[in-house]
């Protein structure tokens, strides 16, 4: 027997008529589940995971706006997109359902076109945001793979994809830029994964010959992470092509200058040097804070970019409170580039 692979909604009113209309009109494009009332409407989304929820808002009892926020207030159905198929036609009735958690409203009586089309665009946002998170594991997973491979502990992966954030934000870039930041920045050093061990880990000085070798991680990181329609990928390799260029172009491996190195790679290179510096290591103590910042200002427009340099001394307080929040104890020794 073939399984049934459409997507699934639950469609729930507490007028048996209504919900033959709706059963008429999506029966042959989708998996239909029925409630009459919000509890088993609750207990339908629970168990069954529909993929979207049509939802009358006057029922007796539990009407449905009690029945959105709950739904909401679950973390096992609180991304299931609900759309209100309600009579109400009052702006604030529309605006205190949005408030309790709806992503649309259709007025009844019901168009048939219209709840097709409305119910195609929020399943396909839900399609963009799951599309989203699994690229997003994707890259947390290979950095922490990165973190086995250098013998690299996860909190510092963590302190300076927070810093790279914070410093988004005070160089005015916005929420959703220092959000990719966040996200992108654990990757910078995926390339660490095609590096042999016996340069990787090696507890003394590396020779020439072994930093030619090691310098290739950029490269390798950015082949890693590949060429990629996804904005949030696309930093990523950026990100571990570009972090070890400098100001003033004697980085590498592109000798890029100034404003040609990316943006978020010059933001990961500040937070990925301070929180090297202010860490203990097994061939290092952690240098106190205003030892470090002093290193930073000191390298403005040599290794770093002189505007970010400001912005994160700017920033301090909120770069303390995260290096507090994710301290740890000193690790294996690890090869750094």
């Amino acid at each position: 027997m073939t399984q049934d692979r459409r997507q699934r909604l639950l469609l729930v009113d507490d007028e048996p008529a209504n919900l033959q209309v709706l059963r008429h009109i999506l029966q042959d494009d989708y998996r239909l589940l029925f409630a009459r009332d919000g509890e088993k409407a609750l207990q339908l989304a629970a168990d069954e995971r529909p993929n979207l929820i049509l939802l009358d808002v006057m029922m007796p009892g539990m009407t449905g706006l009690d029945v959105c926020r709950q739904l909401k207030a679950n973390p096992a159905t609180a991304r299931t997109p609900v759309i209100f198929v309600t009579a109400l036609a009052d702006p604030q009735d529309e605006a205190t359902g949005f408030e309790a958690g709806a992503v649309d409203y259709i007025a009844k009586p019901v168009s048939a076109p219209i709840v097709k089309a409305r119910i195609r665009t929020h399943l396909s946002l839900v399609r963009v945001d799951e599309l989203y998170e699994s690229r997003l594991q994707i890259i947390q997973r290979l950095g922490r793979a990165a973190e086995y491979k250098d013998n690299e502990t996860g909190l510092h992966v963590l302190r300076m994809s927070h810093y790279s954030a914070i410093l988004a934000r005070a160089a005015g870039l916005g929420d959703k830029v220092a959000d990719d930041i966040l996200h992108a920045a654990p990757m910078h050093d995926v390339g660490k994964l095609g590096i042999p061990d016996m340069i990787l880990r090696k507890p003394g000085a590396l020779t020439p010959e072994e930093w030619e070798v090691m310098r290739q991680h950029p490269r390798i990181g950015q082949e890693i992470i590949g060429d990629h329609d996804s904005p949030l990928l696309q930093m990523a390799a950026r990100i571990a092509l570009s972090h070890h260029e400098k100001w003033d172009g004697s980085g590498y491996p592109q000798g890029l200058r100034g404003e040609d190195i990316p943006i978020e790679a010059r933001i990961v290179a500040v937070a990925d040097v301070f929180d090297a510096l202010t860490s203990v290591r097994p061939y290092k103590s952690a240098w106190p804070v205003d030892k470090a910042l002093s290193l930073l200002v000191e390298e403005k427009g040599r290794h770093f970019d002189p505007v970010l340099v400001d912005a994160f001394v700017s920033s301090l307080p909120a770069i303390c409170a995260i290096k507090e929040q994710f301290g740890e104890a000193p690790t294996g020794t690890t090869a750094t580039a």
